[in-house]
């Protein structure tokens, strides 16, 4: 069984470990010390380190992890060509998840899904490349993983996300319920509360079509509510 462990650093960003019984894989491991730390404390051997896409405050740890641990880098391209990383035998699955960032990647362990700023909880990253159509790809991807799937992402922004799911689903009762079970020292979200409240997740709920109808949005197909989501500000 793989277990996952979180590291906060600078203001909001989340970098992880991935490990077994002996071995580990980080990724996004901008806490270096504490991480170092931690595989120390567990006896664990850093075997690779990964970025979910190369923003620099993704990928500021990643040349000092390899040095001073003497784990194996794995680069962007390698891992989209090969789609996955394994550790202790196990396949930690590697999706390539373009829409912030073109070279955006998700990975896949169990029921562990780490997805940089592709999906945040309670909402998604900015749409950098500017093609909105990949990025919808990409969220329909995730949404077909089990509800159990515990999403894990690049910053912590729920309290902003929340506020915006507020903001067009006022009567939504579950941004409480959401909001009730955050937890800062670790923050995660199941896939099945994200549909029902990431309003990213929910272009095809009639509530979120009510409010782009009122703003004289496009709602035919499930392209253009997700463009007009976008739009909506």
């Amino acid at each position: 069984m793989m277990k996952i462990r979180q590291f906060r650093y600078s203001s909001d960003n989340l970098g992880y470990v991935i490990y077994g019984e002996k071995s580990a894989v980080a990724i996004d491991g901008g806490a270096v010390e504490a991480i170092l730390k931690f595989l120390d404390k567990n006896r664990l051997q850093l075997e690779f380190v990964a970025n979910t896409h190369s923003h620099p405050d993704h990928t500021v740890g990643t040349r000092s992890l390899v040095s001073r641990s003497h784990a194996e880098y794995i680069d962007n391209n390698v891992l989209r060509r090969n789609k996955e990383i394994k550790l202790e035998g196990k396949k930690i699955e590697v999706y390539h998840t373009p829409g912030h960032t073109e070279d955006s990647l998700c990975f896949h362990v169990e029921n562990l899904l780490i997805t940089g700023d592709t999906l945040f909880n309670g909402t998604i990253g900015n749409c950098f490349t500017g093609d909105s159509d990949a990025f919808f790809e990409s969220v329909r991807l995730l949404m077909g993983f089990p509800g159990d799937t515990l999403v894990y992402a690049g910053h912590d922004y729920v309290s902003m996300a929340m506020q915006f799911a507020k903001y067009l689903e006022p009567d939504n009762k579950d941004i409480a319920v959401f909001l009730r079970q955050y937890d800062s020292a670790h923050v995660r979200s199941r896939l099945a509360d994200e549909l029902k409240v990431n309003p990213y997740m929910r272009f095809n709920e009639e509530s979120i079509i009510s409010v782009l109808r009122k703003r004289g949005l496009p709602v035919e197909t499930e392209e253009q509510r997700w463009h007009s989501l976008m739009s909506v500000e």
